[in-house]
């Protein structure tokens, strides 16, 4: 359903909604559910959330800016299955290695649909072919210009919307990903976005009309409102702001009482940490990778950093690498090529403890040194495929 479509039947210009009697009754435009339209969705804190607002939020910005950064810088290659050699004459190389089109370059695109992904739920890219059906180049499509559908068969369709009109593309013509569900993280944690732009929007009221001391201001004598008015502008005028923390002189009989502070205000800090936290739980990224360090340690920083790439790239790298197999590979070149991203950067504050690892399994005999090999991406060595131990000479020759 195409977006003028859904704004018919949403405020009740559908001929076929308006005769059917028992049909749903039409949205007004101060109707929540109708700001889902417009990509902002209500919340109990009474903010429309939708990807630009949520964009304003730091910790949303850092999630989002993480992920697609990431998975837009990793390479990725094609590889021939069963050697690890590098396929480098593929057209699928070039648009998934090094450029997407003469303009984009195929990180940018990456990042640009992962940020689709991450702020809309999807991310989409039309396959451009040349006359022999194969892949010459990649275009992103505006999330809101593309209407997914579900044949009965199973099969998903592409509705396009163009200047020119619609195009049907097939899944084969359709690069295209998905955040975890399918739904946004801007979507699903809406409320905790919103409970965050309210804490920023509470602090800011109270340094841009809080006065400096702040307190009570108490007179002997009773005071009319038009005197109170003025009292109170000239006390915000002198100790707010730029002129906070000034000396106050009060006169006739006043007094000052500063206000203690109260228990909602000693756990206010502790209130914006915790949305930080529910941000990043909603993108599945330590919190520590979002710069929340108030319990990050010199080990646990590292290990969450690991984290990151197990638990919040994984699935994010095999959602592209399916999306790349799909349409730039036929299922008959599947057989025998495969893309995979090259994550060895990610890893490099793990080399020891890898090196360690490797080197026993070599000595026990659980690994080759082609294996090996495989595991760190480089291709297979000639004489790489023996069992034996390569730290001892004494059975070397009955070995070979």
């Amino acid at each position: 359903m195409h977006f003028a479509e859904r704004l018919r039947r949403t405020f009740g210009t559908d001929r076929k909604q308006v005769e059917n009697k028992d049909s749903t009754k039409a949205l007004s435009l101060s109707d929540p559910a109708a700001f889902e339209l417009f990509g902002a969705i209500a919340t109990h804190s009474g903010l429309d959330i939708g990807p630009h607002s949520a964009m304003r939020v730091p910790a949303v910005a850092c999630a989002v800016g993480l992920i697609a950064d990431t998975v837009g810088t990793l390479p990725i290659k094609i590889y021939e299955r069963g050697t690890k050699q590098t396929v480098s004459d593929h057209p699928a190389y070039r648009l998934a290695h090094t450029e997407a089109n003469e303009w984009t370059s195929a990180a940018q695109l990456r990042t640009q649909l992962s940020t689709d992904a991450l702020l809309h739920g999807s991310g989409y890219a039309q396959v451009v072919r040349v006359r022999d059906g194969a892949p010459y180049e990649l275009h992103r499509l505006d999330p809101a210009a593309v209407q997914r559908t579900i044949e009965p068969t199973g099969e998903p369709v592409y509705a396009v919307t163009t200047e020119t009109g619609t195009a049907r593309l097939t899944f084969r013509d359709v690069v295209h990903v998905q955040p975890f569900g399918g739904a946004s993280p801007i979507y699903l944690a809406r409320e905790a976005i919103g409970l965050a732009i309210a804490f920023e929007k509470h602090m800011g009221g109270i340094f841009a009309n809080g006065g400096r001391p702040s307190g009570i201001i108490t007179a002997q004598k009773s005071l009319d409102l038009e005197t109170k008015k003025r009292i109170a502008a000239s006390w915000f005028s002198t100790h707010s702001r730029d002129n906070a923390g000034g000396t106050a002189i009060l006169d006739e009989g006043m007094a000052y009482q500063q206000l203690a502070m109260t228990l909602a205000d000693a756990q206010f800090a502790e209130n914006r940490l915790e949305q930080i936290r529910e941000i990043a739980r909603a993108f599945r990224v330590p919190p520590t990778m979002l710069f929340e360090l108030t319990r990050g340690t010199w080990s646990n920083t590292e290990e969450m950093a690991r984290q990151f790439y197990s638990v919040t790239l994984k699935p994010w790298l095999a959602e592209w690498t399916w999306a790349y197999s799909r349409c730039l590979l036929t299922p008959e070149e599947r057989a025998d090529l495969y893309l995979e991203f090259v994550t060895d950067d990610l890893l490099t504050t793990d080399h020891a403890s890898r090196a360690t690892a490797y080197g026993q399994y070599r000595a026990m005999g659980a690994m080759t040194a082609n294996e090996v090999r495989a595991g760190l991406n480089l291709p297979a060595h000639a004489d790489g495929d023996l069992i034996a131990n390569p730290y001892t000479t004494s059975d070397k020759d009955r070995a070979a």
